[in-house]
């Protein structure tokens, strides 16, 4: 039995996707439903079961759960990065992963967690996913925190030879499409032109990026579910690995892809980015992957042109979702 909490959202739904491909279905789902349009990633889905999150931290505290577990990929979190209630996202994101983390090691089942790029705050202490680094490290806000707490816990309480724990970088794709503000720009970028033909773009507001040419390490959806499911095929590989391609793109590229895709002439208005987040965006982002690679992954990431072009055609014209 493998369980995969945060399992109707994004990256863990396309966890569910990717093992269903490879004819596993002996799946628990455990998540929030709540309002919002997230329960449309289950369609195309195999699974055993479905868990509210709360009652699974209830099955958890009162040693209910009789599965058969033999792996948790730990996705489910607050990933929302304006979230300001600090209080809530602790309770969320750190105290329930460490109830689980424990469980996990106790009873050795194989633990892989979701941590975040966003752990490296503007990136002047580089993108090495070196575990002697964590520290040194100053996350820009509360989520970007919640993961760093939890990486330094699962360090000092020296388990991270035992669990992966895994910093996606910008990732976009499928099954994304309920993530409001904090969808991809590939997606926002789509409905734009859809809307008005043009997109809009942050201004730089340093001499030393030119408008457009600030850049982030884009992964594509499926390259990611495949790094991840490279650590359900190793389970000695223990410790942190960044999750993204090893090279940094512009906002310019990634509008230049999907204007491509949809086969529409580039059109980009150039805005001012907001005062209140200027302190806080990051300028450059790119995955430092040598540790992966050391590890033993050897396949090449889909090229971004390639990808949001898979993206654009073959999910967001048709309205796809990932599965079967």
């Amino acid at each position: 039995m493998i369980i995969v909490t945060g399992g109707a959202g994004f990256i863990g739904s396309a966890i569910v996707a990717g093992l269903n491909k490879r004819g596993i279905d002996d799946i628990v789902i455990v998540d929030i439903l709540a309002s919002n349009e997230k329960w449309k990633n289950l369609r195309r889905l195999r699974f055993a079961d479905y868990v509210e999150a709360d009652d699974f931290l209830e099955m958890l505290a009162g040693g209910k759960i009789s599965w058969p577990v033999e792996v948790i990929f730990h996705l489910g979190a607050c990933s929302d990065t304006t979230e300001r209630d600090a209080s809530y996202m602790i309770r969320n994101n750190y105290d329930f992963s460490k109830i689980l983390a424990n469980r996990a090691v106790r009873e050795g089942i194989r633990f892989i967690y979701a941590s975040s790029a966003a752990t490296y705050g503007d990136g002047s202490q580089g993108f090495s996913d070196s575990e002697a680094e964590i520290d040194k490290l100053k996350p820009l806000n509360i989520y970007a925190y919640s993961k760093q707490m939890f990486d330094l816990w699962a360090r000092r309480a020296g388990l991270l030879k035992k669990i992966v724990g895994l910093k996606y970088f910008n990732v976009f794709g499928p099954n994304e499409y309920h993530k409001g503000e904090m969808r991809s720009f590939v997606l926002k970028a789509y409905e734009q032109i859809n809307a008005a033909g043009k997109v809009r773009l942050f201004k730089s507001h340093r001499p030393d990026y030119a408008d457009g040419e600030q850049k982030r390490d884009f992964i594509y959806i499926k390259d990611a579910v495949d790094m991840t499911l490279f650590f359900l095929d190793n389970p000695k590989t223990g410790g942190i690995f960044n999750i993204g391609t090893g090279a940094a793109r512009s906002w310019n590229d990634l509008a230049g892809a999907t204007f491509a895709a949809m086969d529409k002439k580039v059109r980009i208005d150039y805005i001012p980015m907001p005062e209140k987040i200027r302190d806080r965006y990051q300028y450059f982002t790119q995955a430092d992957i040598t540790k992966l690679k050391t590890a033993g992954y050897k396949k090449q990431t889909t090229p971004l042109e390639d990808a949001i072009k898979d993206y654009v055609q073959n999910y967001l014209q048709k309205n796809e979702y990932l599965g079967k």
